[in-house]
């Protein structure tokens, strides 16, 4: 039989039982406007993750605390995991600052207080640091300015707010110059950053408060070593090669001869991308797994109508073999027939797990202010008609076979 009257007879099949093939087809549109809206939301939020790490900059190089296992890329130093660890001081930030490699270094003390403005309180983190943090993190100033190096050797008690804690706080009101209350020590406000998003170590930026390091370390903390020292790269030298200069330097500060007791961990961006990507992915990979047990489940609905059909049609499938149809001809109409409705159900999936992407767009932009974007990858789109056709394929073969090998007797006298 040639495959234009297979395609017709199909068509002519499915065209009699209308209401059959559309809730046929039901599950596998479900399923493959799951697997589009998931796709598209996982790519859409892995985009923004990672872009908004790499808004810190892309010659950052972190001086963590602590030791780590030197075989693993991601393992975790153990400051990282809780443990005070106060091996890093003054003393290394001054040696970095004389190496060559370095353009920039900043460190930081953190913590989490309750912060207070009359009536209105959230508890944040806090994190005390220098001037030159600023720049190196790519924080620009909203409102304002940003504290500078006299405030630090002057003790100033002086803030600068996240923009959403600012929005917490004041509401519409200028901040500027306001007093605020932060782990019982009292601040003034002298500038609102603007929106940032996630940073490194998975902290809220908009909700941040930044006040001198003096400050922190001496009237807020009690401490005289710093949590993190972050390191920006000179353009002329390479991140590996600075990262190695790092490396040598702090040995020498801390007296280390054996690599593998080193007290301090590097981490570069690259680290921190890596990571997230293997941790989005990972995500992304179980929604989609979610999705795909729609797509199973619509494909057994698919098989079983299909089934019901065959018998339905068993004095049909008799009669077009004792007219001289193959068992060979049976088979192609059936499977077709399987195929046709799970590629037209695809197709409808598609358009409809697009227009929901595109809405989920519209009302996550609204909702995220931090440059939430539209994604629709065409592997997506390849991947769900792809699936779709192949689950007819699988799901059609035994009916299809079962009704291509019926005795065409049997089915002539069959009731």
């Amino acid at each position: 039989m040639k495959f234009q009257d297979v395609a017709k007879t199909s068509v002519e099949a499915l065209k009699r039982n209308k209401t059959r093939s559309i809730l046929t087809m039901l599950g596998i549109i479900i399923g493959i406007a799951s697997v589009i809206l998931l796709m598209s939301l996982g790519q859409s939020a892995q985009n923004l993750i990672l872009n908004q790490v790499q808004g810190t900059g892309s010659n950052l190089i972190f001086v963590i605390p602590g030791g780590t296992d030197k075989g693993s890329r991601f393992s975790s130093p153990a400051s990282v995991q809780g443990i005070v660890i106060k091996t890093l001081i003054q003393d290394d930030l001054d040696a970095l600052k004389r190496e060559p490699t370095i353009a920039k270094a900043s460190a930081e003390v953190r913590g989490q207080a309750k912060i207070v403005y009359q009536n209105n309180d959230s508890t944040v983190t806090f994190d005390g640091t220098n001037a030159d943090f600023f720049s190196i993190r790519n924080f620009t100033i909203a409102r304002g300015a940003a504290f500078t190096d006299s405030d630090l050797n002057s003790f100033n008690r002086v803030a600068v707010l996240g923009s959403e804690i600012s929005k917490t706080l004041f509401g519409e009101l200028d901040p500027i110059g306001k007093t605020i209350r932060l782990k019982d020590v009292s601040f003034r406000v002298v500038g609102v950053l603007d929106a940032k998003g996630l940073g490194p170590f998975g902290i809220d930026q908009d909700n941040l408060v930044l006040v001198p390091i003096t400050v922190a370390q001496r009237q807020m903390l009690g401490i005289n070593y710093f949590n993190v020292i972050t390191v920006e790269a000179s353009d002329a030298y390479t991140i590996d090669f600075t990262k190695a200069r790092i490396i040598s330097v702090l040995r020498q500060d801390h007296r280390i001869t054996d690599p593998h007791k080193d007290d301090f961990t590097i981490r570069t961006q690259e680290d921190a991308l890596a990571l997230l990507g293997n941790i989005t992915s990972i995500m992304k990979l179980f929604l989609i797994s979610i999705a795909c047990i729609s797509l199973i489940v619509g494909g057994i609905g698919i098989m079983n109508i299909m089934l019901v059909s065959v018998v339905e049609r068993t004095r049909e499938i008799g009669l077009r073999k004792a007219v001289g149809a193959t068992n060979n001809d049976i088979l192609q109409q059936f499977l077709f027939e399987a195929v046709m409705l799970t590629f037209a159900g695809g197709v409808i999936g598609i358009v409809i797990g697009s227009g929901l992407s595109v809405l989920a767009y519209v009302v996550l932009s609204k909702l995220v202010s931090t440059g939430w974007t539209l994604s629709l990858p065409i592997s997506a789109v390849i991947l769900a008609a792809g699936v779709s056709s192949l689950i007819g394929l699988v799901f059609g073969i035994y009916p299809a076979r079962k009704a291509a090998i019926a005795n065409p007797i049997d089915s002539l006298r069959y009731e």
